[in-house]
């Protein structure tokens, strides 16, 4: 028999959280969100300020298939609850070495743009979608299920996969089999970026990322990125879920190696299990104490691989910019040393790429009439103690803006109305992530599936993980599906039958489908 009134606390209402909560709550669960700040959506939020609106963090919403299973699965219809506009182009690409690339999921117009570039490079196009998506079918079915052990990695199937995933190349190298001009083999891999990690040391696995792109597009969800996590928080609630915003999780509270719940400064919140929607590592050195974390301790955490960071820009402007496209990307000449002032020098590159979100050009709602928005994000290094932004903070904004007039963005200092600015330090304090690495611990193969944290996790009885720091990664549908994952886990270890596997809308997700983006 099911049992009955078993209580989960979600500590953190970013979009893992969310899924989560709403999965649990379809399945009896009773559900309390504990957020510490003043709103749903962690990065995934939206920013107001002076009448303007802001995605604080992801701004490409791809593959939306696993978000769309949550919300039927609740009875929902992600397209009437959130409208999204398919991108076409999706963006374009200046390559600071010469030429550029308006990228489109139209693969004739796609062939002509890499024809324009290396007419050589073009006729490849086809076989690199070809192979991605063989390569996204057959692994599909582990990015869908728990890593517990090197036992699932030993498993014969995965096995069988090795010479179709080529773990020993990188993605750089993975693409070089298809494409041999350095400026296309970079616009189908600063994708990597996503995960917070260069081409040249990302696994060749994640060249899927770009295929996502051209197989199943782009998307702007009006009002933003934000506008989605917004939507999950409602219909939580509408499903019973409590959300406490304003409260800071002191500690999970453990009795007997098991998690029993959670302490805030205004509440003990009891609980049968305790979801971890947070940055994991902050989390864990917050939450739980050293000495009851047997394989994440500390020590081990400091030795972690971490991505890099964000050197973040909300402008509000006056007036429009309907010439430049809704995102761009600028990759600089020296695209390689960039990646090495990030990943190794910890330093400040002097020409450094970047990406500007121009989203007023498809959606006029996030400005005041007659204004607009610019999204500016510079790829900079995690916090090492090498860079102090107290310092330079004023010295790369002005680079910035330097920088953005190579994409046709002119005279963007006057027209500043409002604006904010973020740096790795911003990040750390205001979200607490661990060294300010906005995409949580890299994406690297000693730090993927079963050597990454467990969504199950192993250091405490009870404790769950959801989000961008446990299996299977960062990227919005990635973390949607470890919310499955975890959900599924939690319900099983409380004998609880999970209620969006049966019926039409809400079964669990094809192995020809898959997710991934920031």
């Amino acid at each position: 028999m099911q049992k009955r009134d078993r209580r989960a606390v979600i500590v953190g209402a970013g979009p893992g959280g969310l899924a989560a909560a709403i999965l649990l709550a379809k399945s009896g669960v009773k559900v309390t969100m504990v957020e510490k700040r003043s709103e749903v959506g962690g990065r995934t939020s939206t920013m107001q300020q002076d009448g303007f609106k802001f995605d604080i963090g992801p701004t490409f919403f791809l593959y939306p298939r696993v978000l769309k299973e949550i919300f039927a699965a609740a009875g929902y219809d992600l397209n009437r609850e959130v409208p999204m506009t398919r991108l076409d182009p999706q963006y374009r690409l200046v390559f600071g070495g010469g030429g550029e690339l308006l990228a489109t999921p139209n693969v004739e117009q796609m062939e002509k743009a890499i024809a324009a570039i290396s007419p050589e490079d073009a006729r490849r196009f086809h076989h690199f979608i070809t192979h991605n998506r063989n390569k996204l079918e057959k692994f599909m079915p582990f990015l869908q299920t728990p890593f517990e052990s090197w036992r699932d990695l030993a498993k014969p199937e995965m096995m069988k996969l090795l010479p179709l995933l080529a773990p020993w190349r990188s993605l750089d190298t993975d693409l070089q089999v298809h494409f041999k001009d350095e400026r296309i083999r970079l616009g189908f891999s600063f994708q990597s970026k996503y995960l917070g990690m260069s081409p040249f040391r990302c696994p060749s696995l994640f060249s899927i990322l770009s295929f996502l792109e051209y197989e199943h597009g782009v998307f702007h969800p009006a009002g933003g990125c934000g506008a989605v996590t917004k939507a999950m928080a409602r219909i939580a609630q509408e499903m019973g879920v409590e959300i406490l915003l304003d409260e800071s999780v002191e500690q999970v509270v453990i009795e007997r190696g098991k998690a029993t719940g959670v302490k805030t400064a205004n509440h003990l919140l009891e609980a049968d299990a305790v979801v971890v929607n947070a940055d994991f590592a902050g989390a864990m050195r917050k939450l739980v104490p050293n000495r009851q974390r047997r394989r994440w301790t500390d020590e081990r955490l400091a030795k972690k691989k971490y991505s890099c960071s964000t050197f973040m820009m909300y402008l509000g402007i006056e007036g429009r910019y309907d010439e430049v496209s809704h995102h761009t990307i600028y990759l600089a000449e020296n695209y390689k040393e960039n990646l090495r002032d990030i990943e190794e020098r910890h330093t400040l590159s002097p020409n450094p790429s970047f990406y500007v979100q121009n989203a007023c050009v498809t959606d006029d709602t996030l400005a005041p009439p007659g204004h607009s928005t610019l999204y500016v994000l510079l790829p900079v290094t995690h916090d090492t103690g090498s860079v102090d932004w107290a310092l330079e903070g004023s010295r790369y904004r002005a680079l910035a803006i330097e920088q953005m007039e190579k994409i046709g963005l002119k005279d963007v200092e006057r027209r500043i109305r409002t604006e904010k600015i973020l740096t790795p330090a911003g990040w750390a304090e205001d979200f607490g992530l661990y060294k300010g690495a906005t995409f949580s611990m890299a994406h690297s193969l000693d730090q993927m599936l079963h050597l990454r944290p467990h969504n199950r996790f192993e250091d405490v009885g009870q404790m769950y993980l959801v989000g961008g720091g446990t299996h299977p990664g960062s990227g919005l549908p990635v973390i949607f599906e470890s919310a499955r994952i975890t959900s599924r886990l939690l319900l099983e270890d409380l004998e609880i039958e999970p209620m969006w596997d049966t019926g039409e809308g809400s079964r669990p997700l094809k192995a020809e489908l898959v997710g991934a983006a920031s």
